[in-house]
């Protein structure tokens, strides 16, 4: 360590500098063999390492390349044996790595197994160096060692390489004005210490393809509404990517909690997010304008209610969403669940969104079918009939 502390640091948090050393690149098949971790607190800086026995041969291009054998992790500890103590190690701790998803994800794994949910906030040096120096085109270790005069101890060993991070770390206190360099870091910061109940885990469970969320802020309040073709990679950019706008920060400080529904397509996607927004009200969105063009009732121009279908791409399901007079009642996974969902609910009052987002996609074709019929009927029905999109247009 070349200095204890530095005078006016762009954070004031405890950080951890981290480099792994691993049997192979999947943190599904391969696992962990040497951890280096330099510390960064009010006491100046510490290190601390440790090889681990990975449970599996290292291959041969791994041994070559990082300098550790198999004789070498042989009778090591395991990463069981020692996750309690290294949890309470980076527990707390900002986690600073180089391409620090891979190292960020085999812990993450290895904790996992071992009964711990280990979800730090992070900050990468590949991403913070793309940032700073844009011009550059490398931005590898090698690059960084090259570029800014770093001293490496060795090369692809744990600890010398997180303690290239923290030389890295000091010479960006010496080469970027420490405000400048406080705003990257939080742009580029990858917040996985979630507020409330929002988690990880409970992020996988939302819905990988279409659909609409909710953020909620303090009491429950609605914050935001939102709507994507990929829920859950949305998620996720909201609460633990890069901040690119002031907006994006405001809201990732605000959430503490959120609620979504798959959508099962896109227009159903545009039709829920519509009906949330009107009867959320959030802060955060928009308020759709109102011309004076636009009708406060429209007629219906179908006998009764009607579905539309959508597959969702990711998902690969269809779905059947219903609309009666102009409101949208939701959607339901076959022709019949469609009808007992018209059957449980009652037309209610005409909403402006849903007529604009239905003109639209009528005008371009949409195929509907009606669902005044016995729900039996309906599923009989193998084809659906073309829309009278002239009808609904002259009803505006």
């Amino acid at each position: 360590m070349s200095v204890p502390f530095l005078p006016d640091p762009a954070l004031d948090v405890p950080i951890a500098f981290v480099d792994l050393e691993t049997t192979g690149g999947s943190t599904g098949t391969h696992r962990i063999t040497e951890i280096g971790i330099v510390e960064l607190g009010p006491g100046g800086a510490s290190s601390w390492t440790t090889l681990v026995d990975p449970g599996q041969p290292i291959p041969p291009f791994i041994q070559q390349l990082t300098g550790i054998t198999d004789d070498m992790v042989r009778g090591a500890p395991t990463f069981e044996s020692i996750a309690a103590d290294l949890f309470a190690r980076l527990d707390g701790r900002l986690f600073i790595a180089h391409n620090a998803s891979f190292d960020r994800g085999f812990l993450r794994n290895e904790f996992q197994r071992a009964g711990y949910a280990f979800n730090p906030d992070v900050l990468c040096t590949v991403r913070l160096s793309r940032a700073l120096f844009p011009a550059e085109k490398r931005h590898g270790l090698d690059a960084l060692v090259e570029r800014h005069a770093l001293v490496p101890l060795d090369r692809h060993r744990a600890l010398a390489d997180a303690d290239l991070l923290w030389q890295f770390w000091q010479r960006l206190h010496g080469l970027v004005p420490v405000d400048v360099l406080r705003a990257q870091i939080d742009k580029t910061m990858r917040r996985y210490q979630l507020a409330g109940d929002i988690t990880e885990d409970l992020l996988d469970t939302a819905p990988a393809g279409c659909g609409v969320y909710a953020f909620y802020g303090e009491n429950d309040a609605p914050l935001y509404v939102g709507r994507s073709v990929r829920v859950r990679q949305r998620l996720r950019a909201h609460l633990t990517g890069e901040r690119r706008s002031s907006k994006e920060i405001r809201l990732a400080q605000q959430v503490r909690r959120v609620e979504w529904r798959a959508t099962g397509g896109e227009i159903g996607a545009l039709l829920a997010e519509a009906q949330w927004i009107a009867t959320l009200r959030p802060p955060l969105n928009r308020v759709p304008r109102v011309s004076r063009a636009d009708p406060v009732d429209a007629p219906w121009p179908y006998d009764g209610a009607i579905a539309f279908e959508e597959r969702d791409a990711s998902e690969g399901a269809r779905v059947f969403h219903v609309v009666d007079g102009w409101r949208y009642l939701g959607h339901a996974p076959s022709l019949a669940e469609a009808a007992a969902l018209l059957a449980a609910g009652t037309r209610g009052a005409f909403e402006l969104p849903t007529w604009r987002i239905l003109q639209t996609h009528l005008a371009r074709g949409l195929r509907v079918l009606p669902l005044s019929r016995a729900p039996g009927e309906a599923d009989n029905n193998a084809a659906a009939v073309a829309a009278p999109a002239t009808a609904a247009i002259d009803a505006a």
